[in-house]
């Protein structure tokens, strides 16, 4: 039970509900998804993901450390789950608001708000960094006496339980809304109407809002995304974009003061000199210009038909982390990082895309060949790779005169 990757396990769940919130919205006359920004979302999920196998280890060993070293009590039964629960998601919550009211702390957050839409892909949308901001957070759960398991159990429900309440096919859901993070809730916390912003931080209880003043009922119609928009489908450039801006503002700076200042102020902070972070407005729907390059569809098409086998080798990378070798696991890890990278360029027709994608796609050939080679009985499997390698490579040539974005 201790080698399970909850996260893999619920990986499957992750796509049939959001293909059921697709169907269902459609339904309701709601206009939820758009290929690209759900690919990138998607996209941004499985960086943090397959990073994860070898960024997470520091944070865990951290926490193992403190408990090791500093533990007061030995929590344990039903009283070690309920403080397990309970202490998780208030630090939850004071670190989630820590990540909207410090520079450093949001450029490890933003990338979880940077969609324009606001769907059950959007919560998978994670940081790279997270983890190593959030763990700070969690350390006195460990002194007080909340073991390693209890932790990594109650913090990954925690995580779990969020992925529901970003979807817009649910309304107020009465009495519950008092006491628990409901979509209602959560769709205001993405909102960058300014009634709205940095408010319910909620993880599971939406009390700790209503406790320490920060808590917002749903009015007005939410208008999603960042008020500075990212603008772009790169998952890796959407993870460090921020810090990219951060550090350029700091070395801006006249004084040695304001250089620091620029890591630890609130966004939207720029040294003397600087144009201004955009304020937010109070938007509409149909005054938003969503970031939308278009694309081919045969190029949509073309990368919705990859997302499938690339969902399955994310499964299996993060369900063999234990037993895997490390070289093996960082060269997945590379080619998935590749893969959501270059998709990104497609969807954005950038120039570099169709060489990028092409390589990418014979890396992976020849990755798969490694992996398989001397197994007679997987000969067909590695015939079967070619051939899609192949008519990859040809499908995406086809699109050479279209690809001219700088």
């Amino acid at each position: 039970m201790d080698d399970i990757n909850v996260i893999a396990v619920a990986i499957p769940l992750f796509f049939l509900l959001i293909a059921i919130e697709f169907f269902v919205a459609r339904r309701q006359g709601l206009d939820v998804y758009r290929l690209n920004d759900g690919i990138t979302d998607l996209s941004c999920g499985i960086t943090q993901q397959v990073t994860g196998v070898f960024v997470k280890v520091v944070p865990v060993a951290l926490y193992f450390w403190v408990y090791d070293a500093l533990h007061v009590f030995e929590l344990s039964g039903i009283v070690g789950h309920i403080v397990a629960f309970l202490g998780i998601d208030m630090m939850y919550y004071w670190w989630h608001r820590w990540t909207h009211r410090v520079n450093i702390g949001w450029a490890t957050h933003v990338v979880h708000h940077q969609s324009e839409d606001y769907n059950l892909a959007v919560a998978l949308r994670q940081s790279i960094t997270s983890s190593l901001s959030s763990i700070p957070f969690y350390l006195p759960l460990a002194i007080l006496g909340v073991s390693p398991e209890l932790f990594l159990l109650h913090a990954a429900l925690n995580t779990l339980y969020q992925f529901w309440i970003h979807t817009e096919t649910i309304d107020q859901l009465g009495p519950i809304e008092w006491v628990m993070n409901t979509p209602s809730h959560h769709r205001v916390h993405h909102g960058i109407n300014p009634e709205y912003l940095d408010k319910n931080y909620a993880g599971v209880l939406i009390i700790w809002d209503r406790m320490f003043g920060t808590f917002e009922p749903e009015g007005r119609q939410v208008v999603y995304g960042t008020v500075k928009p990212l603008s772009s489908f790169n998952p890796v450039w959407a993870n460090f974009w921020y810090f990219v801006m951060l550090y350029r503002d700091s070395i801006a700076g006249k004084t040695a003061w304001e250089q620091a200042k620029v890591w630890w102020a609130p966004p939207g902070y720029r040294p003397e000199g600087l144009e201004p972070y955009p304020e937010a407005e109070q938007l509409s729907r149909a005054d938003q210009r969503k970031y939308n390059p278009e694309a081919p569809i045969g190029l949509s098409r073309y990368i919705f038909l990859h997302f499938i086998p690339l969902a399955v080798a994310v499964f299996l990378m993060l369900w063999f982390e234990k037993t895997a070798g490390t070289p093996t696991l960082f060269i997945a890890m590379t080619l998935v990082v590749a893969t959501t990278v270059s998709w990104g360029g497609l969807f954005e027709r950038k120039s570099w895309a169709m060489p990028a994608e092409m390589g990418r796609v014979a890396a992976v050939g020849l990755f798969v060949t490694f992996l398989i080679a001397g197994d007679a009985g997987l000969v067909g499997l590695l015939v079967a790779t070619w051939v899609a390698v192949i008519a990859s490579v040809g499908w995406i040539f086809s699109y050479r005169d279209i690809l001219v974005e700088a």
